[in-house]
């Protein structure tokens, strides 16, 4: 009598079912590892489109309009005075420029309200606009761009103890075997034309207290750090420190420090704290020292009120209604197709998640 043979564990060919699994690279099932777990998958119908399209234009348009308004309401007078301060050839502006001669302008200024204003409800900002400035370097290739913005050292702006770290900032590094401070052509290169300012023979005040960001002023320029061998080199770039006052009080200096990206830039330079009424003549008596006119830059001076968005800037304003209003003709484009050629939407049912639920 014969018997079919019974596969065991030990037989030639067997496989152990338990051994199989601890084998397999397969990962355990679980909802979170086959991506079940429940999930919003929603249907963009028509409806939900336009209303997303309508929704966005509601939000945006009156930003928009709110935002142009706030900078048509600002007050700004731009005065250029590299070009009238000093007459004669390139060079000749350059050798006048870098000699030691009294470089003192006298600009006129006429404060005019275009528009209904409120003296009491803002300050008075001066603004300092330079063009193609060393900032930008836009008149060399990339690696000079690279060379000027890289040539500063933080942790020696930042610690006392780190004064001698000026490995980045050649140039500007060392003046006869002794680390300036604060190094670097960033620095190097502080902007020194100054203003005076005045109404009817009386002298305006200048507020440049707060000037700088306190970001800047409380982490990234130290307390108990001083200028130290500042523009003593051969060749002088800007304006000089008062070495008595810590590099955390020089803001002039943490202004310009912070580089602009664009070669046409606006720098704060104080701020005028009393009224200026319509019509009022301001006299600004000024020091043209600094050297734009090596490489074909301006030099300008901004008077200007601010409003909630700040200065004086159309852009916000344009883009969200040009958002806005893209977004609106789309909505209307949509329900106008949608009414004249409708198209019948599918069932949801058959779609793999729905008709699947388990992915098995």
């Amino acid at each position: 009598m014969s018997s079919n043979p019974t596969p065991s564990s030990g037989g030639p060919g067997s496989v152990d079912p338990s051994a199989a699994r601890r084998n397999s690279k397969r990962p355990k099932y679980s909802k979170f590892t086959q991506q079940e777990l429940p999930a919003c998958k929603p249907i963009l119908t028509p409806g939900w489109v336009i209303s997303a399209f309508l929704l966005v234009s509601v939000v945006f348009i009156p930003i928009g309009v709110a935002s142009l308004f706030a900078s048509r309401d600002v007050v700004e007078i731009v005065d250029r005075y590299d070009d009238v301060c000093m007459n004669g050839t390139k060079s000749d502006r350059i050798k006048y420029i870098q000699g030691s001669g009294d470089k003192t302008c006298t600009r006129t200024l006429t404060w005019t309200v275009v528009m209904p204003y409120k003296p009491h409800s803002h300050h008075h900002f001066i603004g300092l606009c330079v063009s193609s400035t060393f900032q930008h370097f836009p008149f060399l290739s990339f690696p000079f761009v690279s060379l000027y913005v890289k040539s500063r050292s933080d942790a020696q702006l930042r610690y006392k103890k780190k004064e001698s770290e000026v490995s980045a900032c050649k140039p500007e590094d060392m003046v006869d075997g002794k680390p300036i401070v604060p190094c670097g052509l960033i620095a190097w290169s502080l902007f020194n034309d100054t203003y005076s300012f005045a109404i009817r023979n009386q002298n305006i005040t200048v507020n440049k207290k707060d000037i700088s960001w306190e970001s800047d002023r409380d982490h990234k320029f130290g307390k108990d750090v001083y200028p130290k061998n500042f523009q003593k080199g051969s060749l002088i770039g800007g304006a000089h420190l008062n070495e008595s006052v810590p590099l955390s009080q020089q803001e002039d200096l943490i202004v310009w420090m912070r580089t602009a990206a664009l070669p046409t830039f606006r720098k704060l330079y104080g701020r005028i704290e009393q009224d200026l009424q319509a019509n009022d003549v301001i006299t600004v008596t000024l020091q043209n020292n600094y050297n734009t006119y090596s490489f074909n830059g301006k030099k300008m001076l901004v008077l200007s009120t601010t409003s909630w968005i700040g200065g004086k800037n159309d852009f916000l304003g344009i883009a969200y209604l040009t958002v806005g209003g893209f977004c609106f003709f789309l909505a209307v484009l949509f329900t106008l197709i949608y009414l004249v050629k409708p198209r019948r939407l599918g069932d949801p049912s058959y779609l793999s998640w729905n008709r699947n639920p388990g992915g098995r």
